[in-house]
């Protein structure tokens, strides 16, 4: 979030702006959400949204954020092994995978169209994962559990979104939590030594 002052919404009506979103995200897709929509639908003005959020881009993208159980909600994830922590990391990215399949795959077609949505997305969504794997891989390299020429948490990122995109084109089937645990244990673990 840049320096701009944020409005102050209660942690309750937040949540409630993000849950809307996301079943308006649903019921119209991306390029048809407006925030005159949600403002409508939330009861809010939409220059509370745009103090809040900036943009359509970033409001879409922190309620997709915040409806998963990735650690960037604010979820630390230390399990005390390397090992531990990926294999938690991959369960809770694969139940939002799953729960969050339909709207995952229409965003995906938006980011090859859009560079706002690109940008925001890094920022929202790809830079705090990375800085997830990164925290876990640091704890690793400081415990010794990893070679220290290993992949970068950016390389991970590589290997799993490729995992997450990858699955249901080749199989029909999304990368559910199950899936990137074995992705994880027969790919990732070897590779970090």
């Amino acid at each position: 979030m840049t320096a701009r002052a944020r409005s102050r919404l209660s942690a309750e009506r937040e949540g409630e702006i993000l849950r809307a979103v996301l079943d308006l995200l649903r019921e119209h897709g991306y390029e048809a959400l407006t925030m005159d929509l949600v403002a409508s639908r939330t009861r809010s003005s939409k220059a509370t949204l745009y103090r809040q959020w900036e943009s359509k881009a970033r409001l879409v993208l922190v309620a997709l954020r915040r409806a998963g159980s990735t650690p960037g909600n604010g979820e630390a994830i230390d399990t005390g092994s390397v090992a531990g922590d990926l294999r938690e990391l991959m369960r809770r990215a694969g139940d939002h995978v799953v729960e969050n399949a339909e709207l995952l795959r229409a965003l995906a077609l938006e980011l090859h169209r859009g560079t706002e949505l690109r940008a925001t997305f890094r920022e929202v969504i790809l830079l705090p994962e990375i800085e997830v794997l990164r925290t876990i891989l640091d704890r690793g390299g400081e415990r010794g559990e990893i070679a220290p020429d290993g992949p970068s948490a950016e390389e991970i990122t590589y290997m799993l979104m490729s995992a997450i995109t990858g699955r249901p084109l080749l199989e029909e089937r999304e990368a559910d939590a199950e899936f990137l645990v074995r992705c994880t244990d027969t790919m990732i673990l070897p590779a970090l030594g």
